[in-house]
């Protein structure tokens, strides 16, 4: 079983930057796919960043050049850096663990973004 815990959500004002992070628990955060997704009001959960064990990102076209994705192995937490950040970003996000076969998928809790314009 792993755990995930995000923190680093707020609100800000349009244009401004955020850093969310996301903390694993257990001894194997390195072989996992990493990422991010988010949910706004009303609408399906939407992928927003992948980071896979080897370093190998993927971003929606909705933030691609925005915000960047990476991990530190060291201390099992991944991270979404959100610049330029719009009210549309506003939503729910959520940090996401998948590695095994078959495939199992883990969620944190969540943790709340909204941008005023």
């Amino acid at each position: 079983q792993v755990q995930l815990v995000e923190s680093g959500g707020g609100l800000v004002q349009a244009g401004g930057s955020l850093r969310l992070s996301c903390a694993a628990s257990g001894s194997y955060f390195s072989v996992y796919a990493m990422g991010w997704y988010r949910q706004a009001p009303g609408k399906q959960r939407e992928l927003v960043a992948t980071i896979t064990s080897g370093g190998t990102t993927n971003y929606s076209v909705f933030v691609k050049g925005r915000f960047t994705i990476s991990r530190d192995n060291a201390k099992n937490t991944v991270y979404l850096q959100m610049n330029s950040l719009k009210p549309e970003d506003t939503a729910v996000y959520y940090c996401n663990a998948r590695y095994g076969v078959p495939v199992s998928d883990y969620w944190g809790q969540g943790t709340q973004v909204t941008v005023s314009s």
